[in-house]
């Protein structure tokens, strides 16, 4: 696990790096404003059962999670923002 938290921490920095400083400062204010209301607490968390949902992937198709479990275990992983 912590080659990956390292590889992750590495990544983080990069990005950070090549991107403007205010608009980092303005992204890391706005989640630490997050983390300081409860919304952490309602999360799910790992090993969670999600709630069913049905949400667009990148290429605008309709993924629903309760398709994805008939064909086995789903890691969903959201994003904020379009890059």
């Amino acid at each position: 696990m912590s080659k990956l938290k390292e590889r992750l921490a590495a990544l983080r920095a990069e990005k950070d790096a090549a991107r403007d400083p205010e608009k980092t400062a303005i992204m890391n204010r706005a989640t630490e404003r997050l983390a300081a209301t409860d919304i952490l607490d309602r999360i799910p968390k790992p090993g969670d059962h999600a709630p069913t949902f049905a949400r667009p992937n990148l290429d605008g198709t309709t993924v629903r999670l309760t398709s994805l479990l008939r064909k086995g275990p789903v890691i969903a992983s959201f994003f904020r923002g379009r890059w």
